[in-house]
């Protein structure tokens, strides 16, 4: 079905490098998106449904870098229900498993710890829990991993490993040669930065992450114990890996790292998630929150800490969406601020440090929800 998103008041195109869009509508077919312009200057006679923003703003859907799930819609580390559509409330159109370490009776072989990130893998890629895409099966590494495995794995559809660090890998050099294993049959790969967070897990700085040489340093701020500083500006200045800061975290670590990682010119690595559920609980907002925090705690501009949960995640993981650009997913959110913001939108609502109130969420150009029930109500309203 073609749709038409009319009188966008701002477009936040997910891209670090140009994060504002010129124009007032998107154009939607196929659920993908067909054109960025001003509305005079689209062809909109065949068009099927017409919505009107009402002045709100275009953000692309935000893509959280750092979820444990499990399989379906449930966390056994929270004992909840829902917690995916909760978070659909909040913004979040995509989500990356950062390995599935909850389930009850976690496998602790090889031969288990492949079957789970291959369930996980498939069950989400055949239901979407609320429409939400989900790239589970992140798969937890065991010392007696062949290049075999990977290869195995790969082909049943996993796509990354889950963080480094919460199995039983703990020679950094051995981790090293499995990234490598990784890396030939096309998966990405995460590591645990800093303090140990569940029993099992191990404390890591920058000589195991620069050893292992993952795509993404996960939770720069804490998960939730943050590295030192000096570690993670090593991280930063000796590789191009992926900065990673999370909102079950250690919040001033957040604006420390943020800052440093701002110093160094390193905008275009930097991107969110939440690292829950955890034991900080399930954070339906987490991911608006951290890119307020984000924005609030330095001087990162609101456009470009929107750009870090959308479009520089969906770099790394080489998915076809988070930006607001021809031939893209049509993911995206209509935002304004909140009813009894000072802002005057959702931009400097996230500068004042409000978070945006959502009016509406789509996922491949179909409406998933209108006005979320979990944020500040938006003070304008799209006609849906």
């Amino acid at each position: 079905m073609d749709l038409l998103i009319r009188n966008i008041g701002q477009i936040v195109s997910g891209n670090i490098n140009a994060p504002l869009v010129e124009g007032d509508a998107v154009l939607v077919k196929d659920g993908r998106i067909t054109a960025v312009s001003h509305e005079n200057s689209l062809n909109v006679s065949n068009v099927e449904r017409i919505i009107d923003a009402n002045g709100c703003t275009l953000f692309p859907g935000l893509i959280d870098s750092h979820v444990h799930v499990v399989v379906g819609d449930f966390t056994p580390r929270q004992q909840t229900l829902g917690f995916i559509e909760s978070c659909l409330h909040g913004g979040v159109t995509s989500m990356i498993s950062a390995g599935e370490v909850h389930i009850d009776g976690r496998p602790k072989n090889p031969v288990g710890l492949k079957a789970l990130a291959i369930i996980a893998a498939q069950s989400f890629a055949n239901a979407r829990p609320a429409g939400v895409k989900v790239q589970g099966g992140g798969l937890i590494l065991d010392p007696a991993f062949t290049e075999q495995d990977f290869k195995e794995v790969a082909e049943a559809g996993v796509k990354h490993l889950g963080e480094i660090g919460l199995g039983t890998v703990t020679d950094w050099a051995l981790a090293g040669k499995m990234v490598g294993w990784a890396h030939k049959y096309g998966l990405k790969v995460m590591m645990h930065v800093g303090g140990a967070s569940i029993p099992g897990s191990n404390v890591i700085g920058a000589d195991a992450v620069l050893t292992a040489k993952p795509d993404v340093a996960s939770h720069l701020n804490g998960g939730p114990t943050a590295a030192p500083l000096a570690e993670v500006k090593r991280i930063i200045t000796e590789s191009n890996i992926a900065l990673e800061l999370v909102q079950c975290g250690n919040m001033l670590a957040l604006q420390n790292v943020a800052r440093l990682i701002h110093r160094h010119d390193a905008l275009d690595r930097l991107i969110i998630g939440t690292d829950m559920p955890s034991g900080t609980g399930v954070v339906p907002l987490g991911m608006l929150r951290t890119i307020t925090a984000v924005t609030t705690f330095s001087d990162i501009r609101p456009e470009q800490a929107v750009a870090m949960a959308t479009g520089n995640t969906a770099s790394v993981y080489e998915l076809r969406r988070g930006l607001i650009a021809e031939g893209y997913e049509a993911d995206f959110l209509l935002v304004d601020a909140p009813v009894g913001s000072v802002a005057k939108d959702a931009l400097e609502a996230l500068a004042v440090g409000d978070i945006p109130g959502i009016a509406a969420v789509f996922i491949d150009g179909a409406l998933k929800i209108g006005v979320s029930r979990n944020t500040p109500p938006p003070k304008r309203k799209a006609t849906l």
